[in-house]
């Protein structure tokens, strides 16, 4: 594609590389380093003068370094006269549900969701699938698995849970008969996985046959994969917003759903002026 350059920024080069494979272009030349005072340090390596610039950088890992540097680097491009700067962020830093105060953007914004993709491996991953029910760990997530329920043609229940504070539930009441189905936990993050993984006895306990999770984001912290290991799952099924690699090898129950086509046509679409809407529903190949 002419007239467009890809940059990763230091959070997440396996996706980055990904995505530029897909469009088939060449990531652009960036090196990030920090000064002796541990202030971040960014140099483009290439001219963006009149070009469309898209920066992949994910909320993960040292999540302020990689936002400040993301910062960074959108201010070098625009201070080197790109025509346009679009930071692509498959996992949204400080966006948590139990965060309200998330301000405000004066840009356009466009959300790209996982849906399409978690139906995709729904059903070519999980063989009992027609007689599954869509589970969600809380009542916030209601809307997100009637719809995914809908589109398979399945009935969904829901977990009442009560918080003593973040990341500590105090109880939980299951809405929904679970029994002699596959029950399939859809989220959007899991973190600590205190949650879910007390969700998934809670189904099992109420005469599920088999319990998936589904996470848009495995965020993972703390004891969760010691959790996740110790826990009655088939899988644990996220997209790789997260570099997943590590968590893999000392947890054999996380597998992971590619998304860079998603961000890749996302980028191809933005560029080309046309909608993003068809990703809503579709999943490109």
């Amino acid at each position: 594609m002419p007239n467009i350059v890809l940059f990763s920024g230091s959070s997440h080069q396996d996706l980055s590389q990904r995505v530029a494979d897909r469009l088939g272009l060449e990531l652009g030349k960036v090196v990030t380093k920090k000064f002796s005072n541990q202030e971040t340090c960014v140099e483009i390596g290439e001219s963006v003068r009149g070009e469309d610039v898209y920066i992949i950088q994910s909320g993960c890992g040292e999540i302020n370094d990689n936002l400040i540097e993301l910062l960074i680097m959108i201010n070098a491009c625009k201070f080197a006269s790109s025509s346009r700067v679009t930071a692509v962020i498959p996992c949204f830093p400080y966006a948590r549900q139990d965060k309200k105060d998330k301000g405000f953007f004066d840009i356009p914004v466009d959300n790209l969701y996982a849906e399409p993709a978690v139906l995709q491996w729904i059903k070519e991953n999980i063989p009992e699938w027609r007689n599954s029910i869509i589970v969600s760990p809380d009542a916030g997530g209601a809307k997100r698995v009637t719809s995914i329920a809908d589109r398979l043609n399945v009935e969904f229940a829901l977990i009442h849970k009560e918080r003593k504070k973040a990341n500590e539930v105090d109880r939980m009441v299951l809405v929904g008969d679970v029994k002699d189905r596959v029950a399939i936990l859809v989220d959007d993050m899991a973190d600590t996985c205190g949650t879910i993984c007390h969700a998934a006895d809670k189904l099992l306990c109420a005469g599920a046959t088999k319990v998936y999770a589904i996470l848009t984001h495995g965020i993972f912290s703390g004891p969760a994969i010691s959790r996740i290991n110790n826990a009655a799952f088939e899988a644990i099924v996220v997209t790789n917003t997260i570099p997943q690699e590590e968590k893999m090898k000392i947890c054999p129950k996380v597998r992971v759903i590619d998304i860079s086509m998603i961000l890749a046509e996302a980028i191809r679409r933005t560029h080309n002026g046309e909608s993003v809407s068809y990703l809503f529903s579709h999943v490109p190949l």
